[in-house]
């Protein structure tokens, strides 16, 4: 399993790190499960990385989900879901199985970003294109509900 990995065709690497200014908006956070080895910036106050395999741990406290970007994602958002206190870093894709089943029936509230966000590389330097898609935070709980509802992010929050 790869943990902390978003896929582009375009890049060389598949390894991409939430930019900063995400996490210092919405954060702090207690736990990252999908964190990689070697991050410029922590995520959170606890990290798992594909050493520790995060969607086999326990989570506790408020998470931060980026999870790994594919066919796998389906399995961290249904573990999110059952732990239901936390966001979600991911790939508006409205239209898949996963975000019917895990998201527009499960999560509280979404907040689609106004443009494509350009993550980051694990050296911290910015990617020189942007994620190649649109993406989107979900909240899962009351209280992400309300970091959302009211961050200073670019975009639009959507109750559910």
């Amino acid at each position: 399993m790869v943990i902390g990995k978003h896929q582009s065709h375009r890049m060389i690497t598949d390894e991409w790190i939430t930019p900063p200014e995400i996490i210092e908006e919405l954060g702090p956070f207690d736990l990252d499960p999908c964190s990689p080895i070697n991050r410029p910036w922590d995520t959170a106050k606890k990290h798992y990385t594909i050493e520790d395999d995060g969607l086999s741990k326990d989570w506790e406290g408020r998470v931060w989900l980026n999870p790994p970007y594919g066919r796998q994602v389906g399995f961290w958002l249904e573990k999110m879901v059952q732990h239901n206190h936390g966001i979600a870093l991911i790939f508006a894709r409205t239209e898949t199985q996963f975000f019917h089943k895990y998201i527009w029936y499960k999560a509280k509230g979404i907040f689609f970003f106004e443009g494509r966000l350009f993550f980051h590389k694990v050296d911290g330097t910015r990617a020189k294109s942007n994620s190649g898609a649109p993406s989107c935070l979900v909240a899962y709980g009351e209280d992400d509900f309300r970091c959302l509802e009211n961050c200073n992010l670019k975009g639009r929050f959507v109750a559910l």
